[in-house]
């Protein structure tokens, strides 16, 4: 099985996790295996964040899904390659909001 498509003068690099399909978009210079990498570490992130992801999770989660791939990505290049380092982002923004959001109803009522 194939997990690269060229288009134009771009190629499309896909993979299928269970009934989930992730694709990414490269430049035709660039390595399709790192971007194949970075995709493998995006699911294996949203994976240990959901505990086995799943499309519902995305749905009506998906604000936590763009933040752990903003964690991982600047600009298209991997930002953060320890996946450590994005777990513990992620838990001191989940941390945040809960605080802003009991912040919230203590001073709304």
């Amino acid at each position: 099985m194939c997990n690269f498509l060229e288009y134009k003068d771009s190629k499309i690099v896909y993979r299928r996790y269970a009934s989930l399909f992730f694709i990414a978009g490269c430049a035709s210079r660039d390595n399709e295996l790192i971007t194949l990498e970075i995709v493998h570490r995006y699911v294996e992130q949203m994976d240990k964040y959901y505990g086995n992801v799943c499309e519902l999770d995305i749905i009506f989660n998906f604000q936590k899904a763009y933040f752990i791939l903003d964690e991982l990505l600047l600009a298209g290049e991997m930002q953060e390659s320890s996946k450590k380092n994005v777990l513990r982002v992620i838990s001191a923004q989940d941390s945040i909001e809960d605080t802003e959001v009991s912040g919230e109803h203590q001073f709304g009522s």
